[in-house]
């Protein structure tokens, strides 16, 4: 379970220095091996270990071909899916596309999200953190039934 937040940097080369926290867990999980893909909803980057994304990967591609929402999600996440590895200092290294969709150039956020993470620039996370803290009750969508019945 990967949860929390860590503020990052990326090096010159375009490595992020995975937490230490999480770095054992990736090991154990998936021997370091780690799949990188865009977000289809906002301009960051979601994080998997190997055989959480193979998961789902299978559900994405086992969407029809003719359905034109299925063939975009299917050419975003798979199209852009990414294996790294985590290198023998705990680094990984971002793709030069996977930075220029997410905006990534120097200060990044690492975003824990139970089964996956979150890497996005930290400006855009600051800046849309705070949207959504006073976007109360502004949202289109309609709460999911378990949300409204969870007690924190």
């Amino acid at each position: 379970m990967f949860r929390g937040i860590n503020k990052l940097n990326l090096d010159s080369k375009g490595r992020i220095a995975v937490p230490s926290r999480h770095r054992d867990a990736l090991r154990e999980k998936c021997d370091g091996r780690i799949v990188m893909t865009i977000d289809t909803d906002e301009r960051c980057l979601n994080v998997y270990p190997l055989p959480t994304w193979q998961e789902i990967e299978a559900k994405i591609d086992a969407l029809p071909s003719f359905n034109r929402m299925a063939k975009r999600i299917k050419r975003m996440l798979i199209g852009h899916a990414t294996e790294v590895n985590l290198d023998a200092s705990g680094r990984l290294l971002v793709a030069p596309e996977l930075r220029d969709f997410a905006g990534l150039d120097k200060a990044a956020v690492l975003v824990g999200q139970g089964k996956k993470f979150e890497l996005w620039d930290e400006a855009a996370w600051d800046r849309l953190r705070d949207d959504w803290l006073t976007a109360e009750g502004e949202e289109d969508e309609e709460m999911p039934a378990a949300l409204s019945e969870l007690s924190l």
